[in-house]
């Protein structure tokens, strides 16, 4: 049978991401993005470090990005990310912006990181007051609520699992609990750091619960990449990506109570309380106010 009338595959975009060598969602990644769109993989080099403040160090050095933004360029991207919330939080907003330079000097290509994908999104929302769920241990928690204190985001509350390995196994019920726990007082979104850990499922049923946006390290990631090339990710309902999605339950603001509230067994470690939120009605600093008021319940009754 002759195929040649169909004149061969249509174009596609490329985005090119650079993840740690322990990175184990490929698949997830690719959830977000559309059909006319595709993904150009490659792993920083092993080395035999559990998940600290060290490896993430390691997995960022400019040397490490310079030789794999060009093996990316073999494939022509038109833009790379660096898939990876640690290793672009771990030297601060400064560090942040040098890799990314650092990136495009070796690729000459636009290219951002997870971190600040992650404050992008965050303006995109108008979210100043943040809950934030990881899998690592404290001081790489800590580590990341520095990083948003210096982007000018407060963190309300948090809760962490203190692993160093094999975070991808992590199940959605332990993301779900978390995120229970980390959620306390006024909060305008939840933010789940690590692209190791997976998140794409659990989000759109987290946002009805909560009744705010929720983010995921890869979700921003990809959502930076796709829309620096003039693309749109794709989800179900995911207040990020559909502007529609704010104006229903995630439109509505979660103070969820106090510490652990509707957890059984939650304990002040697993949520702690972070600085206290501005009175109502201060300026957020340039940034618009968030597109789902207090009073906007969505059209859902009253809870």
């Amino acid at each position: 049978m002759d195929v040649s009338f169909l004149g061969g595959p249509q174009p596609q975009l490329g985005v090119g991401v650079v993840a740690p060598f322990d990175f184990a969602l490929d698949r997830e990644l690719w959830r977000w993005v559309p059909d006319d769109v595709s993904l150009h993989l490659t792993r920083t080099p092993f080395v035999p470090v559990e998940v600290s403040l060290d490896l993430a160090r390691m997995v960022s050095e400019h040397e490490t990005l310079d030789a794999a933004v060009q093996a990316l360029c073999a494939v022509s991207p038109q833009v790379i990310s660096y898939a990876c919330t640690s290793g672009s939080f771990v030297g601060g907003v400064a560090g942040e912006r040098a890799m990314c330079a650092a990136m495009v000097q070796a690729g000459e290509v636009p290219s951002l990181t997870t971190s600040g994908a992650l404050i992008e999104a965050l303006r995109e929302i108008g979210a100043r007051r943040i809950a934030v769920v990881t899998p690592y241990t404290k001081s790489v928690t800590d580590s990341l609520e520095d990083y948003l204190g210096e982007a000018g985001i407060t963190v309300t509350g948090r809760a962490y699992l203190g692993l160093t390995r094999h975070i991808w196994k992590v199940p959605y019920r332990d993301v779900v609990d978390m995120a229970r726990a980390a959620v306390v007082g006024a909060t305008d979104a939840l933010f789940i750091s690590c692209t190791n850990l997976p998140t794409y499922d659990v989000i759109p049923q987290l946002e009805a619960e909560l009744r705010m946006p929720v983010l995921s390290a890869n979700q921003v990631t990809m959502w930076a990449a796709l829309r620096a090339i003039g693309a749109q990710a794709v989800g179900p309902y995911q207040a990020l990506l559909d502007p529609v999605a704010r104006r229903g339950p995630a439109a509505m603001t979660g103070s969820a109570g106090g510490p652990g509230e509707g957890v059984p067994g939650a304990t002040p470690e697993a949520a702690f309380a972070g600085p206290p939120a501005p009175p109502e009605g201060e300026p957020l600093d340039g940034l618009d106010p968030p597109p789902y008021p207090p009073d906007d319940t969505g059209g859902l009754p009253p809870v």
